[in-house]
């Protein structure tokens, strides 16, 4: 901005000022109109207003200026606006606006403070002549109001027309200046203030403080408050507080209040606000606390702006207790007093509490505002209270609220965590004036509700609306592309960010995370290695992509070079790394990583122990996952869940029925999960009429529809308690089409049973469903081998080749010292090989002589000589892991083994007799349950 000369604007005595007396002299008046005073009542001065003008005969009689100023005043200082208008309609019938600049700027000043910034302006251009107190008026009303760049530009049409100025002028500029951050600006109405002597002035000093701290300078703030001559005004002390409290450090606006009450100099409510400001965190809590016993002390304590700050202070400091406290206590509340506590609660994860206190602001009469009702629909999100949220949504409908971009998008992010897209998506399209955050927001909560083609396809619009993608949309597209396993789409968009700089630590990791989830571990770590600066999200991306493509070990393997690297891990890395040790059954690492837990003091949240749980209970230790179940004190409905799937995956059936009594009983509501984990449970635990019941109390007690996994449990319950034709019969009678592993079970059951009719059947179905399933296959063709169908056989494999399907072999593994050793069948690969093999040899010898063993081949599905299916079953892995184990540790050891498929039947016999003949207990994991093998019988009961 071009500024002219100090001297060419300098008032000077041959240039005469416009003043009241010059401007509009008055005869001499008769009467006097007894105004209240400027802190009087406004109702009571309109009914001496009304009844003086009600005489007529007084009207020529009355001083106007005296009657109407005041008013003016008292209207702005109560910033009635519609008082003000009517003041203005009766000044327009008796013709005094136009006669006096007095009462002109009078308006401007009362349409000014209450905000009508349209009014001012119309009577600012109407008036022929005008002071510099109607400049000023003018100006201070852009300033007070939000708009400081006419302030700025009105500022420059007074000086081209030559209008002195004043240092109320500068005040109102130097505001203006600080609002837009224009420190240029600023710096030449500083150097004009010096140059006219303006610099001495309290009021100017004051501001160029407060603007140079709301440009960031504190430096300079501090040396113009340092520079003045008088410091014993409280207002230069509330600028240089409030400026570094503001803009920081902090702790300089603290120490500058305890220096101002040294000096004698008493704090003001804005000195108590700002320094309570200051205290920004939990480390300010004992100055925070200070400054309030010094408030008790002081006569500002039923101030409610004083009260509002402190309420804050204690929000910011985690102290809601005494917010809370302290808000009780208030008789005199405002909104910002309701909304700071509720804010607090939101912020601290008190989501409930946030909740409740919501509708004790309704209760006591108070209508929501935005701030409200913005921290009470995020709460309802939090929550996950889809009733609520709808309810608070229909409101902001009802108030026009809901098109507002910042209710909008608290709205579309509360049905994202409600898991509610279909009224996320309305929400969206109702909102007028869509930000940039309004489409991270609903592209974020497509992508994680597996909306994936309505993420993306969202995606392209914003493209085409020529939007700039941040890192978080990025990350968002390319969740949904890792969701569609679309491995292409991500090469896509990584080259995407790459080409647009778009290369932070945040996304660096999301495409890690990405390319994992498509199952390409080489892109992955080639990633992971290119990242430089490695936090603690980028190694857990890395270890959570091991874990997910099956990579159990390599996971293990990063996460000791994280700790090697000094690298603390976090709530999810262990999560991930329980994962993979429940993955390969090792329990020795599943304690270390629970030791770890538990020395570095980290708090047992839901997910932790529920996966702590699930890893003692998968590593086939199910009474130390019992002690974490009974050691949480406070437990949730998947801590119950994970506790009876635990049960039904060791064979507990009963123990998991009386398990979820007494989860009825701490009246906890069952979901699908726990009634398809309790089902699992009766299902290999034989328990068929149990099984019934409970699908009946999920529909009847609980109004819960079952899933086809429900139908799939019921239907292997039948099979394996040999209720074949029943369970062919639930089949057909089901309202939903069966899926592939509803005939899947049935098929397993017919083969288990040797229901060869039934069986074929059952295959057949299987296979008229295009499978996408290799294990599916293998079952099929296994039935078809049972009965000799060798050409059918055939077909199955080459219609498994074609649909690009492998079978997975066979393979166990176990944990000795260490190490995890893995075994395929018949392998030869492991170092001790031989010794393995000899080994072997001597184990079956001693079955067959001591313990009657003869080789059940029916359980070899391969068209060869009886003796090779012989050989065939001896090279099981499950075998050579358990010799392998017989070998490497001690007498008395259990042994405990993990297989990645179904164990057979002959294997099954083959551990009953290891344990029996050799004194061992034996554990082994399978693809569908544990069985505890001692003394020759298996938990299972022969029943798998």
């Amino acid at each position: 901005m071009s500024l002219l000369p100090c001297s060419s604007i300098t008032p000077t005595l041959s240039q005469p000022i416009q003043t009241r007396a010059t401007t509009n002299p008055k005869p001499y008046t008769v009467l006097k109109f007894m105004f209240p005073s400027r802190k009087g009542n406004l109702q009571e001065a309109f009914r001496s207003f009304t009844a003086l003008f009600s005489d007529t005969r007084n009207l020529h009689l009355l001083d106007s200026d005296d009657v109407f100023a005041p008013l003016l005043e008292l209207c702005a200082i109560s910033k009635a606006a519609s008082r003000g208008r009517q003041i203005h309609a009766h000044m327009i019938k008796h013709n005094v606006v136009s006669s006096s600049v007095f009462l002109s700027t009078k308006l401007v000043f009362m349409y000014g403070k209450c905000g009508s910034i349209s009014d001012a302006e119309k009577v600012f251009e109407e008036m022929f002549e005008r002071n510099v107190f109607t400049w000023n008026s003018m100006i201070g009303a852009y300033a007070s109001n939000e708009e400081p760049l006419r302030a700025l530009e009105l500022y420059r049409r007074m000086r081209v027309f030559g209008v002195p100025f004043d240092s109320c002028t500068l005040t109102c500029v130097l505001k203006a200046c600080g609002a837009v951050e224009d420190i240029r600006c600023g710096s030449e109405i500083h150097g004009l203030a010096f140059k006219c002597g303006y610099d001495s002035s309290v009021f100017v000093s004051n501001s160029l403080v407060a603007m140079y701290a709301k440009c960031n300078d504190i430096d300079r703030a501090r040396k113009i408050f340092e520079g003045m001559n008088e410091r014993s005004d409280v207002v230069s002390w509330n600028s240089v507080i409030s400026a570094f409290a503001i803009n920081g450090p902090s702790i300089e606006a603290l120490r500058l209040f305890r220096e101002m009450r040294n000096i004698g100099v008493l704090p003001s409510t804005y000195t108590y606000v700002a320094a309570l400001q200051a205290c920004k965190d939990s480390s300010f809590r004992e100055l925070g606390m200070e400054i309030h016993a010094s408030i008790l002390k002081s006569n500002q304590l039923n101030d409610v702006y004083v009260h509002n700050a402190l309420i804050s202070m204690y929000v910011r400091i985690g102290k809601m207790r005494k917010a809370a406290v302290i808000f009780y206590k208030l008789h005199k509340k405002d909104d910002v007093t309701w909304n700071s506590l509720l804010t607090g609660f939101i912020q601290h994860g008190l989501f409930f509490e946030a909740l409740q206190f919501f509708y004790k602001m309704q209760e006591a009469g108070l209508k929501p505002d935005q701030v409200s009702l913005i921290s009470i629909i995020a709460a309802s999100g939090r929550l996950g209270y889809l009733l609520n949220g709808k309810e608070i949504h229909a409101y902001t409908i009802k108030i026009g609220l809901d098109s507002n971009s910042q209710v909008g998008n608290t709205i579309i992010d509360m049905y994202a965590k409600c898991c509610c897209m279909t009224y996320a998506g309305r929400a969206f399209a109702k909102i007028t004036c869509k930000d940039f955050i309004s489409w991270t927001t609903i592209i974020a909560g497509y992508a994680r509700n597996d909306c994936y083609i309505e993420a993306l396809e969202l995606s392209r619009q914003v493209l085409i609306n020529g939007m700039e993608l941040d890192a978080n949309m990025i990350g968002s597209i390319l969740l949904a592309c890792s969701g569609l396993k679309c491995f292409l789409k991500v090469k896509e968009i990584h080259g995407f960010s790459i080409r647009h700089g778009r290369s932070d630590l945040v996304l660096q990791n999301s495409i890690v995370d990405a390319y994992g989830e498509c199952g390409n571990i080489n892109y992955a770590a080639r990633i992971f290695e290119s990242i430089e600066w490695k936090d603690v999200v980028s190694w857990t991306s890395m270890i959570s992509s091991y874990v997910h493509n099956g990579l159990a070990i390599e996971a293990l393997e990063v996460f000791y070079t994280m700790i090697d690297k000094g690298i603390e891990p976090d709530s999810i890395t262990l999560l991930s790394l329980l994962s993979s040790t429940s993955s390969l059954s090792t329990m020795r690492k599943g304690k270390e990583i629970h030791g770890y837990i538990v020395r570095k003091g980290l708090i047992f949240d839901d997910s932790l122990s529920n996966a702590l749980m699930d890893m003692y209970a998968r590593c086939g230790n199910l009474e130390e996952a019992y002690k974490i179940f009974t050691g949480t004190r406070s437990k949730s409905l998947l801590l119950w869940t994970t506790m009876i799937n635990a049960y039904g995956l060791h064979g507990h059936g009963k123990e998991a029925i009386e398990l979820f009594y007494k989860m009825e009983e701490q009246r906890v509501s069952p979901d699908h999960i726990t009634f398809l984990a309790l089902l699992y449970a009766c299902s290999h635990s034989g328990l068929t009429h149990d099984g019934k019941r409970f699908i009946q109390i999920m529909k009847s007690k609980y109004q819960l529809e079952p899933w086809p996994e429900h139908y799939v449990c019921l239907v292997d319950l039948l099979g394996r308690a040999n209720h074949l034709e029943d369970a062919y019969h639930f089949v057909k009678s089901m309202r939903i089409a069966p899926t592939a592993e509803i005939w899947c079970a049935l098929l397993g059951a017919c083969r288990v049973h040797s229901n060869k009719e039934l069986g074929e059947i059952a295959a057949q179905k299987l296979l008229d469903l295009n499978l996408d399933n290799a294990g599916n296959y293998v079952l099929v063709s296994n039935v078809f081998a049972a009965r000799g169908k060798w050409d059918d056989v055939e077909d199955v494999r080459l219609r498994m080749k074609g649909s690009g399907l492998k079978k997975n072999p066979g393979c166990s593994w176990i944990e000795v010292g260490n190490q995890v050793h893995t075994f395929l069948a018949r392998d030869k690969s492991h170092p001790e090989s031989s010794k393995i093999y000899q080994k072997l040899g001597q184990i079956i010898e001693k079955l067959k002589r001591e313990g009657g063993y003869v080789a059940n081949t029916k359980f070899v599905f391969h068209n060869v000589a009886e003796e090779e299916k012989v050989q065939m079953l001896y090279g099981h892995s499950e075998r050579l892991a358990i010799t392998y184990g017989l070998l490497a540790t001690a007498d008395g050891t259990t042994i405990r083994i993990s297989k990645n498929l179904r164990v057979c039947g002959d294997c099954h016999n083959f551990c009953k007799l290891v344990s029996k003949f050799f004194g061992r207990k034996l554990v082994m994991r399978d693809a569908n349950r544990f069985h505890h093998f001692d003394g020759g019988v298996c938990s299972c009961g022969d029943f798998w």
